[in-house]
């Protein structure tokens, strides 16, 4: 069986985020004194935090968002959502004026303010919340003047902590590679990083995902986040929000983009488990390499192991009688 963990343990640190690890704290301390300094948001106890996979450290190379969850204890009811953007709106806007093109840094969208980086190239996503009463907040509702959505942002953050420590720290690393492969498979289609991790958060805590290496905890986890993708564009079975009992993960995908989620995803966990049983390295290599593409740099991030070309054959030199596979030559025979 080919586990490859020293290829595993590459592939992980080749998706990593980099010079982004820097940048993306820098972005969010920027946008948060902005909003600290504004003396109508101290008012409302502004207090933003760093959210999304970013803070739970499952994001990968390369970051181009970042979201500030920026929680107003004390703004009054009558608030209403279209008064805070727009006050959100009036601070970054004197803060970050224009770019070296003459655009808007700060791009209002339906329940956030955007502000570019581009000596970074990112975004800062800034997400007014006020408090909904049981300790967790609500936010603006897309496309609507005065509505507002339940969350629980950082609750999340504290369940992928203890997620990963019940698991060795298999579970964050394991949530990289499945947002790495939907990266592979889907490019930019939908559904997005963030259902794949709350399908993997779902997998794991069920039961069903385990493992003694990266390898088998990554085959598992594949292969119960197509069932559950299986489940969801078939049946309607939608994944569940693990901060919110009751509440179900809403996302954007079309049609087509929910069938070719399923498809790929089906077929990659049987290639996976087919690598995963495969006795020769370089062919399981080769099947890996293909499930996790390349990085946001476009970098192959799953490397062969040594001894083997990058077709999974044997190089000459690590031939041994009997081998099945070995390397094309460069004559030919009439």
């Amino acid at each position: 069986m080919a586990h490859l963990k020293q290829q595993f343990k590459d592939a992980l640190s080749s998706i990593e985020p980099g010079d982004d690890k820097t940048n993306a704290p820098e972005a969010h301390r920027l946008v948060r004194d902005a909003l600290e300094a504004d003396s109508k948001l101290a008012e409302y106890g502004v207090s933003p935090i760093l959210i999304g996979s970013y803070k739970r450290n499952v994001s990968i190379r390369r970051i181009k968002d970042v979201d500030v969850f920026v929680r107003l204890a004390d703004v009054p009811r009558d608030v209403t959502s279209t008064d805070i953007l727009d006050r959100f709106f009036k601070v970054l806007h004197a803060e970050f004026g224009t770019d070296s093109d003459g655009h808007r840094r700060t791009k209002r969208q339906d329940r956030s303010l955007q502000v570019s980086f581009p000596a970074y190239d990112l975004y800062v996503d800034a997400v007014p919340a006020r408090p909904y009463g049981d300790g967790t907040w609500e936010i603006p509702q897309k496309g609507d003047a005065n509505e507002w959505v339940r969350t629980n942002p950082d609750g999340l953050t504290e369940l992928s902590s203890a997620m990963n420590a019940d698991h060795d720290e298999y579970y964050v690393p394991t949530v990289k590679l499945l947002r790495q492969t939907r990266r592979a498979l889907l490019g930019t289609k939908k559904p997005g990083g963030f259902f794949i991790e709350m399908a993997v958060y779902q997998a794991f805590a069920s039961g069903a995902v385990s493992g003694n290496d990266q390898a088998e905890y990554y085959v598992r986890a594949l292969r119960e986040v197509s069932r559950i993708i299986d489940d969801f564009v078939t049946y309607g079975i939608a994944v569940t929000d693990p901060t919110l009992p009751g509440h179900t993960i809403r996302i954007r995908a079309t049609d087509d983009e929910l069938d070719t989620a399923r498809t790929r995803f089906t077929d990659a966990a049987a290639s996976a488990e087919a690598a995963l049983t495969e006795e020769d390295a370089g062919q399981a290599a080769l099947a890996f390499r293909k499930l996790l593409g390349t990085n946001g740099d476009g970098d192959t991030v799953f490397p062969m192991p040594p001894g083997f070309n990058e077709d999974g054959s044997k190089k000459a030199s690590a031939i041994s009688p009997g081998a099945r596979v070995v390397p094309a030559g460069k004559r030919t025979f009439g």
